[in-house]
């Protein structure tokens, strides 16, 4: 049976505050690894009024600490933000404290506005270019010591956690596939290149010490309750947080509301077809119809699904229906 996994952006939800979304994000662990889920990621993101996770390497080892079997990681850390040193001992640290439990999955994407990169101080003129350099650095520092190696992950060497490469273009899919690395595709919000990444991912895989066969994830939203109404209905906060923010106006994840009909005009619809395309509502009965063609289709090895849900309480049942409907395909 093909795995699934959880993404969460610990959700800041309007009227809510940061402390809450991360009690809540050790609570969805809690429940995710009772229920049966291979992974649980937390994603790198700044600035953004909706998203608690900045700290991704903090946060994945409070869930780590909350839980003990399920896996933790990062979907993904943004490496041109980073010093590839600094993120072999993060995670060399975690990967030491929970030893066969800590994923490093590894992306480029900015995952915030320009001026908040300039804050983070990146190399904005040669940060793409040096993306394929850093992942082997990160990877040359988590792996065996060289005899004179003059610098060295303290902690990290050795662990030889996994590394993914993260993507939501055919960028990704080719590094991932010529380093023979696991590869994330990012198609719960950008699905438009979802099969020609695969495809090529696959074609182009070479082999490696990491991994010997190509192995896909897929992102998918899941937003499940007791009757397609009620699921609708909650997924209208994630509708309305897509279009604030790529109308350039990011902030906490709205409550949801009766009709979203009411709000889209054909600017609105459009950035909803473009961005949740890899959505599913519903019932447990219209979810399992969909999610059968979305895995008979593209074949993953594993997915991952993220649900940006206001109130916890349905968000925990719409994570809960998903395992029960996964275990009964």
């Amino acid at each position: 049976m093909v795995p699934i996994s959880v993404l969460d952006l610990s959700p800041i939800v309007r009227g809510g505050d940061a402390a809450t979304a991360l009690r809540n994000t050790v609570d969805l662990a809690r429940h995710a690894e009772q229920w049966g889920y291979r992974r649980y990621w937390l994603a790198e993101h700044h600035n953004m009024p909706g998203i608690a996770s900045a700290a991704t390497s903090i946060v994945i080892g409070q869930v780590a600490g909350a839980t003990s079997t399920i896996r933790v990681g990062a979907g993904g850390i943004i490496l041109p933000n980073h010093s590839p040193l600094v993120i072999a001992e993060q995670f060399g640290t975690l990967a030491t404290l929970y030893p066969g439990r800590i994923d490093l999955g590894i992306g480029r994407a900015p995952g915030t506005d320009q001026r908040t990169m300039y804050a983070l101080r990146r190399n904005l003129a040669g940060d793409y270019d040096a993306f394929p350099n850093d992942v082997l650095e990160v990877i040359h520092y988590l792996g065996p010591i060289s005899p004179g190696q003059p610098v060295r992950a303290i902690p990290g060497a050795g662990t030889d956690l996994p590394v993914w490469i993260l993507g939501s273009s055919l960028y990704g899919a080719q590094l991932a596939a010529a380093l023979g690395l696991p590869y994330a595709f990012a198609s719960h919000f950008a699905p438009a290149q979802l099969e020609p990444a695969i495809a090529i991912y696959r074609e182009r895989f070479q082999p490696s010490r990491h991994l010997p066969a190509p192995y896909v994830m897929l992102g998918i939203g899941v937003f499940a309750a007791g009757t397609d109404a009620e699921a609708k209905r909650l997924f209208t906060s994630q509708q309305q947080f897509v279009i604030d923010l790529r109308s350039g106006r990011p902030g906490p994840l709205p409550p949801p509301i009766d009709d979203i009909e009411t709000i889209l005009d054909d600017r609105r619809r459009a950035i909803l077809d473009s961005v949740l395309s890899c959505a599913f509502v519903g019932s447990p009965e219209t979810l399992r119809h969909g999610l059968e063609r979305f895995v008979d289709r593209h074949r993953p090895d594993e997915v991952i699904v993220t649900a940006q849900i206001f109130d916890h309480t349905a968000r925990l049942r719409s994570f809960q229906i998903l395992s029960q409907i996964w275990r009964e395909r």
